[in-house]
């Protein structure tokens, strides 16, 4: 039976005479395009229908940007082949709630608060409803255990390809013949460009700047479970302490936003002061955003994608000193955040990031969170009609401070800018197929498909190469 398929297929085909000049055409139509592509022959935006950087919804896609990301580690490629896996939990939690809010949690490498923060996030209300996503700087098998142990929700991890813990001796990790502290390059013959203290880099600090952006470009905009999603993410961290309400809280402040300070550009379970635990009125507040419990929509993240050369060439190490000097004084005016009078995280612990694990000098903390939670922190606190009081006067850092150093190097800039890139370099060009109108003699239709691969997680075309000419012929 196989066989009379395949011969009646060939037996009504339409003659090879009438489908070659077709081919033709469209075979000197893709190597044009390859031409093209290979010698980034792009005449400027208009050439292809790249937004306006302007507007705030737009992407950031440069068709002249060379993608350069570094030639991955063994560890590197795997850990990217298991960010395309998907959630877990979907046994437990086969839906996720129509109007949930993602949420993403951020972690490096203290299990003694992740365990912490894992606890507090299992006694959240509604937490069952929404999809966790949890993105690893580098990997360290303690961390990914805690998180694989998670049965409370649907979870998700990402691992950072290109975190400098990941390359112990090539670049964003340690290079041979790097330049060290306040090394000379052309005295000591080594590589690297200071920062403005003359201080060259170190990997285990430019990586919390790395990874923070690194986590933003593929949460919004590298993963399939959160194509499509519009609406607020909310980023916590691994030493915020998550309160019982605050899943329910972030759900009323992003309801009302638009109504009660459509001037707000985010909402925060917290204060921006982390030690002030709220003004305890009958209140909404809106302030300054804090980098605790913040959560904004993907409009938001179209506003700061579009500074990410601002974001990338600023010296300074901390990506929330980097946003408050820099990006969000760029907007033009205030950036405020919608929160309730009450606090709905904590943050706890002692250790930063920079100060290490497993290293001598390194911080040492049992990461024990208590906190005496009074039954108004276990329930739902806000209202809706409450009035909003703003505080205009922001304190902290500002526009016109120059940064504390540490992105200086030249290379840690560029990596920057690639993860701003590298899903949006033609990516709407290289996402479409060409397709040719059928001939009214014969019904036929062609395509054509350059083959594409991922290169780390950013797509890319392979010139000359395709995976085919599809040709099928219909009567």
């Amino acid at each position: 039976m196989a066989f009379y398929k395949r011969s009646r297929v060939a037996r009504d085909a339409p003659p090879l005479r009438r489908v070659l000049p077709l081919v033709l055409v469209v075979l000197a139509s893709v190597l044009f395009v390859v031409f093209m592509l290979k010698n980034r022959a792009v005449a400027g935006p208009s050439s292809f229908p790249f937004p306006n950087l302007e507007n705030p919804a737009a992407i950031l896609a440069d068709p002249s940007f060379k993608l350069k990301l570094p030639k991955q580690t063994l560890l590197s490629v795997s850990l990217d082949q298991r960010n395309r896996l998907p959630p877990r939990n979907t046994d437990l939690f086969p839906t996720l709630a129509k109007d949930h809010t993602k949420i993403v949690l951020y972690v490096h490498n203290r299990p003694q608060y992740l365990r912490a923060v894992v606890r507090s996030l299992a006694g959240v209300e509604g937490i069952g409803e929404t999809l966790l996503i949890v993105s690893h700087d580098g990997y360290f098998p303690e961390m990914d255990g805690i998180v694989r142990g998670i049965r409370f929700c649907q979870v998700k991890q990402i691992f950072a390809p290109y975190s400098p813990h990941l390359f112990p001796d090539s670049f964003p990790g340690v290079s041979l013949g790097d330049c060290h502290d306040k090394d000379d390059p052309a005295a000591k013959k080594c590589n690297g460009t200071a920062d403005q203290y003359g201080n060259h880099r170190s990997p285990r600090i430019v990586s919390l700047k790395h990874h923070w952006w690194w986590m933003m470009n593929t949460v919004w905009d590298g993963m399939e479970e959160t194509r499509g999603f519009d609406d607020h993410i909310l980023f916590i961290e691994e030493d915020h302490y998550i309160y019982p309400n605050a899943y329910r809280n972030l759900q009323l402040l992003i309801g009302v936003k638009p109504t009660k300070c459509p001037e707000c550009y985010a909402t925060n379970l917290a204060p921006s002061d982390v030690k002030f635990k709220g003004e305890a009125t009958d209140m909404l507040i809106a302030e300054k955003i804090g980098n605790m419990g913040y959560a904004f929509n993907r409009t938001i993240w179209r506003k700061i994608h579009a500074k990410a050369k601002e974001f990338c060439s600023f010296d300074e190490y901390n990506w929330d000193i980097t946003m408050w000097a820099t990006v969000y004084p760029s907007f033009g005016a205030p950036v405020y955040t919608l929160r309730g009078p009450r606090t709905s995280a904590a943050h706890f612990g002692k250790c930063g990031l920079h100060q290490g694990q497993g290293k001598s000098g390194a911080c040492i903390d049992n990461g024990e969170a208590s906190f005496q939670l009074d039954q108004i922190d276990k329930i739902l606190n806000i209202k809706p009609d409450w009035q909003v009081h703003i505080i205009k006067k922001q304190s902290g850092y500002q526009a016109g401070f120059k940064g504390w150093g540490g992105w200086g190097d030249r290379r840690d800039r560029e990596l920057c800018l690639n993860f701003a890139y590298m899903y949006h370099v033609l990516a709407d060009f290289l996402s479409s197929t060409l397709h040719l109108a059928p001939l009214a003699e014969g019904s036929i239709t062609l395509q054509i498909i350059p083959r594409m691969e991922f290169i780390g997680t950013a797509m890319q075309i392979v010139p000359l190469e395709f995976s085919g000419l599809h040709l099928q012929l219909f009567n």
